[in-house]
C-alpha cells in the first residue's frame, strides 16, 4: 500500500517528523525529484499583490509600536475626537 503525504518543509516541526520517519524501516521517502515531477513549484498566493504589501507594512508598523489602541466603552474619544 502507497500514501502520498504532502509536507510543509520550512516548519521545525515537519523537519523532525520527516527525520523521524526516515528512521522506520519500513517507510520510503521518495522526492517530487525521484517520482520524475520535477521541482516542486511554488504555490502562487491567491492575493492580491497591492493588498499583501498593505498587510507587511503594517505588521512593521505594529512591530515598531506605531499603533492605537481603542477603548471600546468610549471610541469617540479615544480617537481624540
Amino acid at each position: 500500500m502507497e500514501i502520498t503525504i504532502k509536507i510543509d518543509r520550512r516548519s521545525k516541526q515537519a523537519k523532525a517528523f520527516l527525520t523521524y520517519l526516515k528512521t522506520l524501516p519500513f517507510i520510503d521517502i521518495k522526492d517530487r525529484d525521484e517520482k520524475g515531477m520535477g521541482k516542486p513549484t511554488e504555490e502562487k498566493s491567491p492575493y492580491n499583490p497591492e493588498f499583501v504589501k498593505k498587510i507587511r507594512r503594517a505588521e512593521k508598523q505594529v512591530e515598531r509600536g506605531e499603533y492605537t489602541v481603542l477603548d471600546t466603552d468610549d471610541v469617540w474619544g479615544s480617537l481624540g475626537l
